[in-house]
């Protein structure tokens, strides 16, 4: 906001200020074996209509599920950013996960304690300072199937 020469506050003539921007993110991973092949898929939806639906992405091999798990939220955060540009400072994100120790992890209520966990907590933590606001909430395992398919 800039100062008009009248004392008051508004925008540049002609510009709208961008509006408030809410988004939501439901995230699952998991690895066929633990350790095995990782895989995940997220939904991100803002005003109940979806922006972006990954079905499907593959992680890699000797992945644990937690590893799967942060790596979905991760590339969900990621893709997020990537979308919003300039604007992911002005956006509220609210994630919805059905791990409790991802959660956990990233609100500090659980320490972690395997150090190939150590960098995807680190990474997800940094992409939350991205945007406005980030939350990281858990949800029962049937939500993430309601809102994922699976």
């Amino acid at each position: 906001m800039v100062k008009s020469g009248h004392g008051t506050q508004g925008s540049l003539p002609g510009m709208e200020p961008p509006k408030d921007m809410v988004f939501h993110i439901v995230f699952d991973g998991g690895s066929l074996g633990n350790p095995g092949k990782g895989y995940g898929s997220y939904v991100i939806t803002s005003d109940d209509e979806v922006v972006q639906a990954v079905d499907r992405m593959e992680h890699g091999d000797r992945l644990t599920n937690n590893q799967a798990e942060y790596m979905t939220l991760i590339a969900a955060l990621k893709s997020l950013v990537a979308d919003l540009g300039e604007h992911s400072k002005q956006a509220d994100v609210v994630i919805h996960g059905d791990s409790q120790l991802v959660v956990k992890q990233i609100n500090g209520e659980w320490k972690v304690k395997h150090a190939n966990m150590v960098p995807l907590v680190k990474e997800a933590r940094e992409l939350f300072k991205a945007f406005r606001s980030c939350t990281i909430t858990w949800h029962p395992r049937a939500k993430s199937v309601e809102r994922l398919g699976h």
